[in-house]
């Protein structure tokens, strides 16, 4: 099959694909990087491309339009309801973040920096409170394992046993 496909290239040292929210397949390559060895790779990831388009077909139909009025409701929501959460797993887990932060982030739930501060984006609050405690548990887990290794999920279901079932519930 032919794809079209958008490249990007940097200062990376390897390739990589995504698939956007707009179902646009876009190509990460280093500046170096020759169009064949490109042309290949995409070839090669054929079927990842088709399962990946599908996934983020389903996800484009199901996608929240959230209006500003609903932002800032979401918004209040979060700083008044994750803070305490974060306060209640840290204490179960004998860990003590830098801080928490709430913001707009489209891509992912939350983050770890390296200083231990954890942040959370709004749009948790559109999602029940069991995944928002296993987002919670998650970051705050790479307090102590900064990677998703073995140890990393040991620690998230000595915490919660049923992570993955809560995990399941943010990928619409």
């Amino acid at each position: 099959m032919n794809y079209k496909y958008t490249i990007i290239r940097s200062g990376r040292k390897t390739l990589a694909m995504e698939i956007s929210p707009d179902l646009k397949i876009i190509i990460r390559a280093p500046y170096g990087c020759s169009i064949r060895y490109i042309e290949n790779f995409v070839s090669k990831h054929e079927k990842w491309i088709d399962k990946n388009m599908e996934i983020q077909r389903r996800r484009a139909e199901t996608r929240l339009v959230v209006t500003e009025q609903e932002k800032s409701v979401l918004i209040m929501r979060a700083k008044e309801e994750i803070p305490p959460i974060v306060s209640r797993y840290a204490n179960i887990m004998g860990l003590k973040p830098a801080g928490v932060k709430i913001t707009g982030a489209q891509k992912r739930f939350g983050s770890c920096s390296s200083k231990n501060r954890l942040c959370f984006s709004y749009r948790l609050m559109l999602y029940p409170e069991e995944a928002v405690e296993y987002v919670v548990v998650h970051e705050l887990a790479h307090i102590v394992h900064r990677n998703h290794s073995r140890d990393f999920y040991a620690l998230v279901e000595s915490v919660l046993p049923d992570y993955k079932r809560r995990d399941a519930m943010l990928k619409g």
